[in-house]
């Protein structure tokens, strides 16, 4: 049985170099999490999500999580991911390992995202670049589907 944590801050992670990381290390600061894909009707969001990190730099941070469950719109290795994402969009926000967000292998952190209470909703991811907003105490404050853009004013208005 899955027991949720209190926060985003107890889950470990993974970065896509493999190295260990968890969002405490954010603490202070709003995250916003987001299931990514390089072959995506939706993957030109990496240029927003970049200019949306950078422009709220001192109090928002970025992360991508690239999954591979919606078309397989997600085929590469971490280090093809990483290449894609620098030389593309230049993406300097940090990006987890590739992940699965939803299924029976789901990630722990997604699990907790996908139940977690909010005003918005619950439930399955539905496709590629939904995005949760965690507030500065590691809390889920809001959820965003995949047509919600990164700086547009229904997310940037919590910011």
């Amino acid at each position: 049985m899955f027991v949720a944590p209190p926060s985003v801050y107890e889950f470990k992670l993974t970065s896509i170099e493999g190295k260990s990381f968890s969002l405490a290390q954010y603490k202070g600061k709003k995250v916003l999490i987001v299931n990514t894909a390089s072959k995506c009707g939706f993957t030109p969001q990496y240029a927003e999500l970049q200019k949306l990190a950078d422009l709220y730099k001192d109090k928002l941070v970025v992360v991508g999580f690239p999954a591979n469950n919606f078309g397989g719109q997600e085929p590469g290795s971490n280090a093809d991911i990483k290449t894609f994402c620098q030389k593309r969009f230049g993406v300097t926000f940090p990006l987890s390992e590739k992940i699965s967000v939803k299924g029976d292998d789901i990630y722990p952190l997604f699990k907790y995202l996908t139940e977690a209470s909010n005003p918005d909703f619950k439930g399955e991811i539905k496709w590629n670049f939904e995005k949760f907003l965690i507030d500065e105490n590691g809390n889920l404050i809001h959820r965003f589907r995949s047509q919600t853009t990164p700086l547009s004013p229904e997310l940037t208005k919590y910011l």
